[in-house]
């Protein structure tokens, strides 16, 4: 019985540790919330979520050499209510990556997606998308980009692929 209680004690002490020592810079859990319900879509809680507008969700790079590296940045605006969060930007290739703010962008300002396409090993025709995951209502968003690598420069090479 002692050493159930002081177990018990133990870990009492442990969790209380742990929440003092809880990281303040972390974000708060009211930023995050789901108009989504059992019973269909809260419209006043989803009327006051954050917007991602994107002036255009499609670059077209055009022709480059294989082995160059191009960037394009998506500028976008959060017309919403509430702080925007994106939580996470994957490239449907690793040859291409997406940097974004990490910090939460506020109603009313902007921000940039930076996406950059690695030609290394490709050629022809190439079209690659990143899926944006946000905390707006639609919280998916797409953005792609297209063109044609041809032959590296200054290079007997053939492409590959």
């Amino acid at each position: 019985m002692k050493r159930y209680f002081l177990f018990s004690l133990l870990a009492l002490a442990a969790c209380q540790n742990h929440s003092d020592s809880a990281d303040k810079s972390k974000l708060s859990t009211n930023i995050v919330n789901n108009p989504h319900t059992a019973g269909g879509m809260d419209t006043v809680s989803a009327a006051n979520k954050p917007t991602l507008e994107f002036r255009d969700t499609v670059h077209e790079f055009g022709t480059i050499h294989q082995d160059e590296v191009v960037t394009h940045e998506f500028a976008f605006t959060n017309n919403g209510k509430t702080p925007l969060l994106i939580t996470s930007a994957a490239a449907s290739c690793g040859c291409t990556v997406a940097d974004y703010p990490h910090d939460p962008v506020q109603p009313g300002k902007g921000g940039i997606m930076k996406v950059s396409f690695n030609s290394a090993g490709k050629s022809g025709h190439q079209e690659k998308s990143i899926t944006i995951h946000t905390n707006t209502v639609r919280s998916l968003h797409m953005l792609y980009i297209k063109g044609e690598v041809i032959a590296p420069k200054n290079s007997d090479k053939l492409p590959t692929e």
